[in-house]
């Protein structure tokens, strides 16, 4: 099995390298395309799987192709490469708001997979939740989440629609964490504290309240009545949330960001990666 990433943004030299540190290829069977000279260079000074400016002397001897381009290049490269895939060719797409219909005309194959990582899986904790066009065997689509769960882990959902909110809650989901930490961050700065010790507090604070989520069965809210006493601290502060409807502000959050990607679906020419 042959595997190609095209795009060798972030996200997609992510997933290249957690595919050849993975059990599922050899460093012979990886291949990477990307059309800046830099960047490339760079690329094969890795040396763990062969580099590649052209599409014509990699794409057709990939079983296996990931797409990690900014999606309003599709379109161009769509019409650059059609001629060269081959009907038994698997698609997989970590473009946001493209659709597999549109791969499918686009580049004239079937076998499609469209999939929605999120940035942790640049650290192995990432989380890919994807779907497959019916053309895509079970045995196929085994194989996919092997591969997309090399960057953390993945989840297969059974519509496009479903991806599109998975878009919301795990797709830009980091940033609303981000969010979060950086006015703890701010709130500690005023305190008096300097940059070191509050991102210490807060990023450890983050660490430790997930790992205690992960290794229980207790759900968020049965643990914030467990940190949470009468009078406390703590209730006053969660208090002061409900208060200003923190809870239903982050919901809408993440239906704006559903939303966004159903519109970006609806109007690929004007989609972002983001």
């Amino acid at each position: 099995m042959k595997v190609l990433v095209i795009g060798a943004g972030n996200m997609g030299l992510a997933y290249a390298k957690a595919l050849i540190k993975s059990e599922y290829l050899k460093s012979e069977n990886l291949m990477i395309s990307d059309t800046d000279a830099k960047k490339t260079e760079e690329l094969k000074k890795i040396s763990r799987f062969d580099v590649f400016t052209n599409l014509e002397d990699c794409l057709p001897h990939a079983d296996i192709i990931f797409f990690a381009v900014k999606p309003y290049h599709t379109e161009d490269l769509f019409k650059e490469i059609r001629h060269l895939m081959q009907p038994d060719q698997i698609v997989i797409s970590i473009m946001a708001g493209v659709t597999i219909q549109t791969m499918q005309d686009g580049l004239g194959i079937r076998k499609v997979v469209r999939a929605m990582p999120n940035l942790p899986a640049q650290v192995g904790k990432g989380l890919t939740s994807f779907t497959a066009s019916d053309e895509v065997s079970r045995l196929e689509l085994s194989t996919v989440e092997n591969l997309l769960s090399t960057t953390g882990k993945s989840v297969r959902l059974d519509t496009e629609n479903d991806i599109d909110a998975s878009t919301g809650i795990s797709g830009s989901g980091p940033a609303y964490v981000f969010y979060f930490m950086q006015s703890m961050m701010d709130a500690a700065k005023k305190m008096g504290f300097s940059d070191h010790d509050s991102k210490v507090l807060v990023s450890q604070t983050f660490e430790g309240a997930i790992e205690l989520f992960n290794k229980s069965d207790l759900s968020p809210e049965s643990w914030m009545k467990r940190v949470a006493s009468k009078g406390g601290t703590t209730r006053a502060a969660l208090d002061s949330m409900d208060d200003n409807n923190v809870k239903d502000q982050i919901e809408e959050a993440a239906y704006a960001a559903f939303n966004r990607a159903v519109e970006l679906g609806g109007n690929d020419s004007d989609s972002d990666n983001e």
